[in-house]
């Protein structure tokens, strides 16, 4: 057998949004231990992006492995010039295939393109995998505090990425 087939693609395929909800609440909620209120904001901000997302300025992509979803990220605007890039989510059978680094990079790309000046997100303290990954692209953080959410105790945390050209 050949080596596993990593592809990024367009959400649309049916059965994506529902995913997305549920693998970021089983994810989260195995690997530290955050309750249901971390699966209802993250199926909030997938109906809102469903609901009402302009194609030209919002798109999000799904990771798959061999043909079965392992991934995910959504770009959505926060202002005129902020794209922010949200709920990257890479499930454990696919990390180690660089699909968080791929999906990051899609969402990068893509605001560039729509024409954001920066790229922000917010992520909490523990996951230090996906800190690794906008660390490597560029991003800086720009603002940390402590909060209690989704039953546990977490520094929040806010990075930032100047998407505009180099000025020469």
């Amino acid at each position: 057998m050949g080596a596993p087939q990593v592809r990024i693609r367009a959400l649309g395929t049916a059965g994506d949004l529902g995913w997305v909800v549920m693998a970021h609440g089983e994810i989260y909620a195995t690997e530290f231990g955050w309750d249901t209120s971390f699966e209802a904001l993250v199926a909030r901000i997938v109906a809102d992006y469903a609901a009402q997302h302009d194609p030209a300025r919002e798109a999000a992509w799904i990771a798959e492995l061999d043909g079965r979803r392992v991934g995910c990220v959504f770009c959505v605007a926060a202002d005129a010039t902020t794209a922010q890039l949200r709920i990257l989510l890479v499930d454990p059978s696919a990390r180690g295939h660089h699909v968080g680094g791929r999906l990051v990079d899609e969402c990068i790309v893509f605001a560039r393109n729509a024409g954001y000046e920066r790229m922000r997100l917010w992520t909490n303290h523990p996951l230090t995998a996906a800190r690794k990954v906008y660390l490597a692209r560029g991003f800086t953080l720009i603002c940390e505090e402590a909060h209690q959410s989704f039953g546990v105790g977490l520094i929040g945390q806010v990075y930032e990425l100047d998407l505009r050209p180099p000025q020469s």
